[in-house]
Formats: structure tokens, sequence, C-alpha cells
């Protein structure tokens, strides 16, 4: 994202630093989570994500149409269906939940500010706020010591991983979202983004030969409603869906 950074303006600098302050906190809440509990457990509460868009653009003055909030309703249950599978942990679901608390926000202000930047400035703003916010608490958690060996305990394996995952799963993922967002409101957006544990297990069937049980099908199939009425009728303009 190094090209984009002389370019981005003070305004997209500030919109960026917030949402990147959110998609953190949200990656972090999950992280720490995981520590804890399953990763099933963790993909139903974090799927909660889909409800609380509405909730909170209603709670900021928002009106949603009711065919949006059956929708994610209806793609938290199917969403439940194929993860939930017990073993509760107070502050690691806590953790989880604000995580997904702070993805919803993000969620709702992108729709409401996206249109105001260029995608690839706002994604560029957002990548650098995250780095410099992860670098320093990095740096304070490990000590110098242990983060200046870091290099050294690196292997392709890893190298890669961390490629993909901020090429693809962060960079891409910001832009796509930045350009996608500035015609699609949040409510919807979020009942869209409940169709990754379709996909998820979709990749586990074709790169990992795993199988999915009848329960978690008739979930698929529960999210996948969900997502085509969601668009059956227009909901909340992005720009009604965050205060400015």
């Amino acid at each position: 994202m190094a090209p984009w950074v002389i370019k981005v303006p003070r305004h997209t600098w500030r919109d960026g630093a917030v949402m990147g302050t959110l998609v953190l906190a949200s990656y972090v809440g999950q992280a720490y989570g995981l520590e804890f509990i399953s990763s099933n457990r963790s993909a139903f509460l974090t799927s909660l994500n889909v409800l609380m868009v509405p909730l909170l653009g209603w709670a900021w003055g928002a009106r949603p149409d009711r065919v949006v909030f059956a929708a994610a309703a209806l793609a938290c249950l199917g969403i439940g269906l194929m993860s939930y599978d017990g073993g509760a942990h107070l502050l690691a679901d806590t953790t989880t939940v604000l995580g997904a608390l702070a993805y919803a926000a993000y969620v709702l202000l992108l729709s409401g500010r996206s249109r105001l930047h260029v995608p690839i400035q706002l994604a560029t703003a957002q990548m650098f706020c995250m780095a410099l916010m992860g670098s320093v608490w990095m740096v304070a958690a490990g000590g110098w010591d242990r983060t200046a060996t870091l290099p050294q305990r690196m292997d392709g394996e890893l190298l890669a991983g961390l490629l993909y995952l901020g090429v693809v799963a962060s960079a891409a993922m910001f832009f796509l979202q930045a350009v996608a967002q500035r015609h699609v409101s949040a409510e919807k957006s979020a009942v869209i983004y409940a169709m990754e544990p379709v996909f998820a297990a979709l990749f586990a069937w074709v790169w990992l030969a795993e199988t999915m049980t009848l329960r978690a099908l008739v979930g698929a199939v529960i999210v996948v409603v969900a997502v085509v009425l969601g668009e059956l009728k227009p909901a909340v303009s992005p720009r009604e869906s965050a205060p400015s």
C-alpha cells in the first residue's frame, strides 16, 4: 500500500484511523477468544455482527427495512447451525462478542463515510494505522529483544501465510469493501458477509476433503436464503446507515 501513502488526504487519515482501530479491536477480540474456545464457537459468536449492524443503525437513528432485520436474524440462525458446538468460556466469549460489536460498528461507519473517500486511499489509511498500532503493541507485549529476533525465527511457510493475510485478507478486503459499500447499505452488507462460513465450508471440502454434516448443510442453505431475502427489498441508504 506504500505507493498511495503520500496521496492520502488528511480527512481520509482521520476516518482511516478510526476504522482501522475498530477492525484491529475486532481482530484482537477474536484472536484472544480463540485461545480458550473452539473455532466453531468463535465463528458463531462473531457472526452476531450480522444482527448487530441493523440494531446499531437503528440505535443511531437509521430506519432499516424489517426484511433486513429478518434476514439478519435468519443468517445468525444458519451460522449457528453450521458452527455452534458448546464449550462456553465467559471471558473468551465476552471478548469475541465485543470483537463482533467492533466490526459491526466498522461496517456501519464504512457505509456512512466511504463515499467521501477514494477507495484505495481509504484502504491504505486503514492498513497503515493498523500496522502502526499493531507494531507498537507487539513491542510493548513482547519486549524489544524478542521483537528484534523475529526475522530469524520466521520460515517460508510463516512468510507465505503472512503474505496471504496481508495482501488478500487485509489490503484487498479493505479496498473491495471501500468500493462496494459506496453502493450497498450497512445492513445488506452485513447479511452478505454472513456467506463467509459457507465459503469456508466449500473450500474445506475442495482443499481438505472435509465433509459437512446434515445440520451444517441445513445451516448453509439458511444463510443463502437470508442473503437472498436481504436483497429482495431496498434497505436504508448508505448515507443514512451511520452518523456523520
